[in-house]
């Protein structure tokens, strides 16, 4: 936690906002997408849904595949810890739902379902998305399908298993190219690098990839660091808690460190709306 705590520090002192960004494609993205706070309809039924699991009581047997959990929990664990703690929060969920209805990718891939709310976010923005989700641990994959089912989500698919034996195969049948997927399987350095160019050989030019925490510890900057500097991408966007990557072939090499969702910031632009 230390270490995220400096990391945001420094983060802060050198990220920027909307304000002097040259680039018409990330201040439009970064304008209309990534700091829109609108409400959308499919918003109502998951935070419901997210609300019930943070109310149950119900412990199941965690089989962890990464790299653990910052908070110390062992594996047994109640679905309401799992729920406050290690599920992606509103904000950051809403975020990855803003930018599949803004890309409209036909082909999702998620690398860690857990108990399935961000998938449904993913899956809710567009019903003609085919969404691949993998989760290791079958005791949670088992709660992520009763999500899928109470949302009546039937554009999900989840691969229960070992990303190290299950993501390749299903990658290889894959009929379409890969549009849009999120990282968050592994959180160490070996293991996102491999599933990285894993997913590379099947993106196009106008893929997007999301990676989650990629602050989170020394390992995952350095991750981070590799894949930003990578030939094949042209353009990153560093919004602390995760990092956009994008393969626009006649896009300049470029990245940004941008503050999302920063207290400072919204105070800025609700005076700046009040003002206008």
């Amino acid at each position: 936690m230390l270490f995220q705590a400096l990391s945001y520090v420094r983060f802060l002192l050198r990220s920027g906002n909307a304000h002097g960004l040259h680039s018409p494609f990330v201040f439009g993205l970064y304008a209309h997408v990534i700091n829109h706070d609108g409400p959308f309809a499919a918003f109502t039924g998951i935070e419901q849904r997210r609300r019930q699991l943070q109310r149950s009581t119900q412990t199941i047997q965690v089989r962890d595949f990464g790299a653990g959990s910052h908070t110390g929990a062992g594996r047994q664990r109640r679905i309401q810890d799992i729920a406050r703690t290690a599920a992606k929060p509103p904000k950051l969920a809403q975020l990855l739902f803003r930018l599949v209805n803004h890309f409209r990718p036909r082909t999702i891939l998620e690398l860690g379902t857990s108990l399935g709310l961000t998938t449904s976010y993913l899956a809710a923005a567009d019903s003609r998305t085919r969404v691949l989700t993998f989760e290791g641990c079958p005791a949670t994959a088992a709660v992520a399908r009763e999500t899928f089912a109470q949302l009546d989500l039937h554009n999900v698919e989840l691969v229960e298993g070992n990303l190290d034996t299950t993501l390749a195969p299903t990658l290889a049948a894959l009929s379409a190219p890969l549009d849009f997927a999120f990282f968050d399987g592994n959180h160490r350095y070996e293991p996102t690098l491999r599933y990285f160019e894993l997913c590379l050989a099947h993106r196009t030019e106008r893929s997007v990839f999301v990676l989650d925490d990629i602050h989170w510890s020394q390992d995952m900057e350095r991750a981070w660091n590799v894949i930003r500097q990578h030939p094949e991408v042209r353009l990153t966007v560093d919004l602390f808690f995760v990092g956009l990557v994008f393969f626009r072939r006649n896009q300049p090499k470029q990245h940004f460190r941008l503050r999302f969702n920063n207290v400072v910031d919204r105070m800025l632009e609700r005076t700046r709306r009040l003002s206008a």
